[in-house]
Parts: structure tokens; sequence; C-alpha cells
């Protein structure tokens, strides 16, 4: 694996408060965070940030030992299930928790015709996409600071023909078209908070996928990144797919983020499901031979994303099995105890993707540092700094 684009290769200076140059000195680089986003979907901190629930404190705990990127969820129709009375509190105190361990939060989604506020639908189009756009200002302007990042549109492709049920934004986008609705939305965001990273997320990687965001680009839409969603319920892509998708989504020079990955640990979904909310259970186990499956087909895929420079994120979307369809699709079983893709993935992460170690420096205070991209802590006998590694340009750090 070719992964210098992953680390740093820097001179660095060390000198001491007064100035002195540290000469001959060891000193220790310790890292405390990826620049990369390693994240999961971050539901179960909210009981138990609200309520301190003890039943979720293991499972917070566990999850905080891998990941620094979390998912938090903005659904309409549950967030403000009646309107005006936005569940606001909640998913800000949970995002602030979040950031106080050291975790960048996304949330999810903005706008999307599933899960949407069903009193939507006695407003007239030009009513429903005001509320859409005045609710984009309440999110984006009001988590400023603490939430940067935004799935701002969901599942564009299907959106103006999907064809369940009648729902407000299928009713806009029909109306504005597409294209026409993402700019609506996306300018709204851009607006609120210019800084932020503002993601384009759908499940379909069709061409239809690629067409739409070239729509979008020609439309001045400020896209940041590109959203893939890999829910693999009916069995892992296989590394030619992860490579081609790679391919043709590389093509527009965008970062691109896995948003929604999903590998099984049980019996695999039958192939003639189109709709995998269709497929509905009483039970979804998870067995030695799906967990021992599941942690290979992870880790392949990881490695593959991770190797590619335009991936800048990858999201497990289940931490605990049994969340979405009853599926085992977490990294931990119901019980809460760790399947072998925790303990894999931990290992990548926290070990083989993380830098540890110590340098000495010369006569005149210098040193040769090779790292992965991130957070650091550096030490030089009592007295320690942080320090961002993030590029190859020679810098000084004073203790």
């Amino acid at each position: 694996m070719d992964l210098s684009h992953r680390k740093v290769s820097k001179n660095i200076q060390f000198k001491d408060a007064a100035g002195n140059i540290l000469a001959n000195t060891e000193i220790k680089i310790k890292q405390t965070n990826h620049e990369f986003l390693f994240g999961c979907g971050a539901f179960d901190f909210m009981p138990y940030v609200m309520k301190g629930e003890e039943n979720f404190k293991q499972i917070t705990e566990s999850w905080l030992e891998i990941f620094n990127y979390a998912t938090l969820p903005f659904y309409w129709g549950n967030f403000e299930r009646e309107e005006g009375k936005p569940d606001t509190e909640v998913l800000m105190k949970t995002a602030q928790y979040l950031n106080s361990k050291n975790v960048k939060v996304k949330g999810h989604p903005l706008c999307w015709h599933t899960v949407c506020a069903d009193w939507l639908m006695k407003y007239d189009n030009a009513t429903i996409l005001q509320k859409q756009l005045e609710r984009i200002d309440r999110e984006v302007g009001g988590f400023k600071g603490v939430i940067d990042m935004w799935d701002v549109i969901n599942e564009v492709v299907i959106m103006p023909i999907f064809d369940k049920y009648d729902n407000a934004i299928t009713r806009i986008c029909k109306e504005k078209g597409r294209v026409g609705l993402i700019k609506e939305v996306f300018d709204r965001a851009y607006s609120n908070n210019p800084d932020a990273v503002l993601l384009l997320n759908d499940f379909n990687t069709s061409i239809n996928y690629e067409i739409l965001i070239d729509g979008c680009l020609n439309a001045g839409v400020p896209i940041s990144a590109i959203g893939i969603q890999s829910h693999q319920h009916q069995g892992y892509w296989g590394n030619e797919k992860v490579y081609e998708v790679l391919e043709r989504f590389s093509q527009f020079g965008l970062p691109i983020h896995f948003t929604e990955n999903t590998l099984i640990s049980g019996d695999i979904m039958p192939a003639h499901i189109v709709d995998l909310n269709d497929w509905q259970v009483d039970e979804w186990p998870s067995t030695p031979e799906g967990e021992a499956r599941q942690a290979k087909e992870i880790e392949e895929m990881y490695r593959i994303l991770f190797e590619n420079p335009l991936v800048q994120a990858i999201t497990t979307w289940d931490f605990k099995d049994g969340a979405w369809l009853k599926a085992p699709s977490g990294y931990l079983r119901l019980d809460n105890s760790k399947k072998p893709s925790f303990e894999m993935l931990k290992d990548l992460v926290k070990n083989e993707w993380w830098t540890d170690t110590s340098v000495k420096t010369d006569e005149m205070g210098f040193a040769k540092v090779e790292a992965f991209k991130g957070e650091y802590e550096v030490t030089a006998g009592e007295r320690s700094v942080k320090a961002n590694l993030t590029d190859s340009k020679n810098m000084l750090i004073e203790f």
C-alpha cells in the first residue's frame, strides 16, 4: 500500500520557551487523533448524554476506542414532530459531548423525502420550500461551531420519482427539478456557514448519480464532498466494485466520503429484494462464520479506501447489531461484546495507521519526523505541547 499521502515527513526544530535550542534531546511524538475521519453512527450517545442510561455507557465507551467522527440524526419527521418544536437540546448536548471527546460531528440530513415531517403536507409547494430553507437556517446557523459538516440533501436520484407514499419534499423536487432543489438547499446552507463541509449523499452509484453531480457542478452548487452510501446487506461489493466506484466518482476531483457503510455478520439478504427496507424479519442473528467474513471484508474495503487520496472519511452506519433492519451489522453483538471486526479495525486505526515514536534532535535542535497526519502530543522531558502535523513543511515547536 502506498500511504505516503496519509503521512507527513518533515524537519522540525525544537526549542524551549526561552528560545534555547534543544540539542541532542529525545523527543516523544505521540498521536492523539487522525486527520482522516474514521466515523460511525453515534445515535447511541443521545440516551447516554441526556439520561445517563447505564446500558449505553459501555456502548459509547467502546465507540470512542476507535472513532473520531460521528453522524447524528436530524431526520425532520423525528427532529420536529410538531411544527415549531424541534428537538434541538438533545442534538446540541450530544454534539457538544462528542466535541469534548475530540470527535467531529456531522448532521444527517437537512433535506430528504423519507422520514419527512408530515405536517408539511398541509402547505402548498412554495410554502414547503420556504419552510425547508428556514429549517436549514435554523440548523446550520444554530449549530455553527458545534456541527460544521452536513449531509445537505439525501438520495436525490430517486427523490422526484419516489412513489411509496406522498411527501412534501418529493412534491417540491418534482416542481423544482433535482438540480434546482439541490442548488436551493446548498446555497442556503452555504450562506449560513461558508466554512462548513457540505455533502451531496446518495445510495445510487450508477451513472445517474454521476450525471446529477455533473449537473450540480455546472450549476455552481457548492458541493464540498461527494457522499456515497454502501449498505451491503446483500453481500460485499468486492474489491473490483470498490475500485470501479472510486474510479468513476474520482473524475470530479472532489473529496469522497463513504457515508453509510454496512457489512453484516449473518446470513445475506436475498438478492431479489430491491428496497432493503422491504426485508422485515423477527431476528437476524450473527454467526461465528459471518463474523470472520465481516472482519475480513471490512479490512479489505478500508485498506482500499484509505489508500485512495480523494477519500477523506469512512462511516460505518451501525455500531451495534440489531439497529437498522435488525441486521447483524455492528462491531458489537447484541450483548455489547466486541466482534472480530471491532478488534481488527481498532488495530488498523490505533496501531498500524498510528504514530507513537521518539526522535533525537541534532546539534541545531532539528529532527526528522515521519508520522500519520493528525494531532499529536509532543514531549521533551517533563514538558509537553500539542501540535498538528498535517503537511510536510518544516516547522518550529517550542515547549
